[in-house]
């Protein structure tokens, strides 16, 4: 049986979206099922959830995805060097299946994409790395056996996928489509190993 992964994001300019597209297709590659979903938005003056669902694009996750998937990644722009609050704002109610367990020893990865070169990528997937740390999930970057680390100018590091979306990197760079793939691939292959 596929190992399901779940790809779980927020994205306002497209750049996230895009990076959870690729992550996807490496899930895929690796022999997963790939479960896109994401998150509404979230007022900054009430801190009410949007109700309205859209028209197109992934579904708006609930917790039983969480609860029923192998693997999780999880990705968010930066926004001032940390996840976008509509993620935040979900994580926040996982409290229940923390209480439960339910995503111990499952592995997970997480991406982002930020406007500058230096706009807190790290600090970003570091924040959303937290969460997933206390839910005793095992957290897995992109290795330095990936070559494209040591070349890249544009996104990708160790800690995860990521885009710098710029006038001169406006759509992802071949090396950002390539490492969002190798990190779905690693997160599945470590799914299918662990279920081993």
């Amino acid at each position: 049986m596929k190992p399901r992964i779940l790809v779980l994001y927020y994205s306002r300019q497209g750049s996230t979206a895009e990076l959870a597209r690729y992550a996807a297709r490496g899930i895929e590659t690796a022999g997963g099922e790939a479960l896109l979903r994401t998150v509404p938005p979230v007022s900054p003056t009430t801190e009410a959830v949007d109700p309205v669902v859209p028209g197109d694009g992934p579904p708006y996750a609930v917790l039983s995805d969480l609860e029923h998937c192998d693997g999780l990644l999880l990705g968010s722009p930066t926004r001032f060097g940390s996840m976008a609050t509509p993620l935040k704002h979900f994580l926040d109610t996982t409290g229940g299946l923390w209480l439960k367990n339910a995503l111990v020893d499952k592995p997970a990865g997480v991406f982002t994409a930020s406007t500058s070169m230096h706009g807190g990528q790290e600090t970003t997937l570091l924040s959303m790395a937290l969460p997933l740390i206390h839910h005793g999930m095992i957290w897995a970057g992109i290795p330095y056996s990936q070559s494209l680390l040591k070349n890249t100018r544009t996104g990708g590091g160790p800690y995860g996928a990521s885009h710098v979306s710029t006038a001169w990197n406006a759509s992802l760079s071949d090396d950002e489509r390539t490492l969002a793939k190798a990190l779905g691939e690693r997160v599945t292959r470590i799914a299918i190993k662990l279920a081993k």
